[in-house]
This record gives structure tokens, C-alpha cells and sequence, in this order.
């Protein structure tokens, strides 16, 4: 589904963020990239969306993310961005998540039935007509779920979605990223929402991969997170045999 082959990026001249990055995610994985700040885990994600242009080769899903080729991956992908008052730029909640589907050519009728049916799903009925300043946080990230889901993307890439939430709000953005059926990539420092929500990481260190494999495996290896500083989560801490 997701392929980085070979992928270089730099900002700045002499400082590569990433070098020579290369990993594949199987359609329908759940796939969590953590790493320190700085380790380049945002670069992946505007690299994806074709935001930045790197060296090397992206494909989704067989094909290459090239600009003439964006209109179509853009369709393949869904991104919920880590503050949801720069994704919600319409008045209300139901004119935000009918806006896509209206682009793509879908009738309104049509449109309104897939609004509808996401809203339904994710129990935010009660959401449709709310004016996105006036909802909390919480709601608006659901809200900002929903509006890609009614895009019906093959693959949803996620950056620090339980980010400023409280736990009550955090442990319905943990559930119902369980219950997505689409290939996932999340990137966030929240280790314990990583280790709920995904069967794999990649650990991402000096612009290279440092670890790559079960979410158990690495979220519970003491010493391979402390030397690329990071920590156990909490819901391990004392449990670490390594």
C-alpha cells in the first residue's frame, strides 16, 4: 500500500533529516512511527501527501507520488492533522465533511447519504449541525475523523491524534482509530496510544530506521527507546524486562 524506496530529505543543505529511508506498509496495517522530536516523523507524512519533494521513490498503492500524479494519490490518502482548527475550515461540521465528496463528483443526495452514514459509525449524529467553534477539542477531532472518513480514503495517515485531549476524549480517539478498517500510519509521542492502536512500529533515529517490528517488541524494549531518547509507556513501566 505505502513503499518509500530509497527516500532522502533535507531542509537544509548538509543537514538531511532523512537518509536513504526505505519500508513498506502492507494494506491494512496499523503502523505507528515514533521517534524524538526532530527524528523527521512529520517529513514522512508531507512526503506522502506530496507537500515536499524528496530524492528517491514513494509509491501508494503501485503508484509513484509525482506531481501529476497527486489528484489520484491525494484520493488514496486521508490526513487528520495534529491541530483540528486547520483542518475544519468550514462553518459546521456537516459542511465541513460533505465538501470532499461533493468535489469528487458524488450527487448531494449521494454526498448526504456518505455524511450520514459516517456519523452514524462513529456515534457523532449529534455533531452534524454544530458550528466547529463551538464544539470542544474532543468533538472536534472526532470531527476531523469523520470528515476523512467521508472521503472513504484507502489509507489514513494520523499526526498525534490524541494530542491536548483529555483522557475521557482520548479514549474515544483510541477507539475508534481500533475500529478503522484502512491501512493507518500514526505518528505521535504518546507511546501508550501507539501501543493500543497499532501491531507495528518504526522507529525513526538520525534520519534512518533504528528498529522496525511488533508494537510489543519495541514499545517494551527499556533500552532500545532510552538510546534514542525516549521512554517505556507508562502502562509498562516495571514491566520491562529489557
Amino acid at each position: 500500500m505505502i513503499e518509500f524506496q530509497n527516500v532522502s530529505f533535507a531542509y537544509e543543505k548538509d543537514r538531511p533529516v532523512l537518509k536513504g529511508l526505505s519500508f513498506q506498509i502492507e494494506k491494512g496495517e496499523s503502523v505507528g512511527l515514533i521517534g524524538a522530536n526532530g527524528a523527521g516523523k512529520s517529513t514522512v507524512m508531507k512526503l506522502l501527501l506530496g507537500l515536499i519533494d524528496g530524492e528517491g521513490k514513494i509509491l501508494i498503492d503501485g503508484m509513484e507520488v509525482r506531481r501529476d500524479t497527486l489528484s489520484e494519490i491525494r484520493r488514496k490518502l486521508g490526513f487528520v492533522l495534529q491541530n483540528s482548527d486547520n483542518q475544519m475550515f468550514m462553518p459546521t461540521v456537516y459542511e465541513d465533511m460533505i465538501f470532499a465528496p461533493l468535489n469528487y463528483g458524488l450527487s448531494r443526495e449521494e454526498a448526504e447519504a456518505r455524511v450520514d452514514a459516517v456519523l452514524e459509525r462513529l456515534h457523532l449524529e449529534e455533531l452534524k449541525h454544530r458550528y466547529n467553534h463551538k464544539i470542544s477539542g474532543g468533538e472536534k477531532r472526532m470531527a476531523a475523523i469523520a470528515t476523512i472518513l467521508a472521503m472513504e480514503p484507502e489509507a489514513i495517515l494520523m499526526d498525534e491524534p490524541t494530542s491536548a485531549l483529555d483522557p475521557y476524549n482520548r479514549r474515544i480517539v483510541i477507539n475508534t482509530i481500533r475500529e478503522l478498517e484502512q491501512t493507518k500510519l500514526i505518528t505521535s509521542h504518546d507511546l501508550d496510544m501507539i501501543l493500543d492502536t497499532c501491531d507495528r512500529v518504526i522507529l525513526r533515529s538520525d534520519g534512518q530506521i533504528a528498529a522496525d517490528g511488533s508494537a510489543q517488541d519495541i514499545l517494551n524494549n527499556r533500552v532500545l527507546l532510552e538510546r534514542h531518547r525516549m521512554e517505556l509507556p507508562l502502562s509498562l513501566k516495571g514491566k520491562s524486562n529489557t
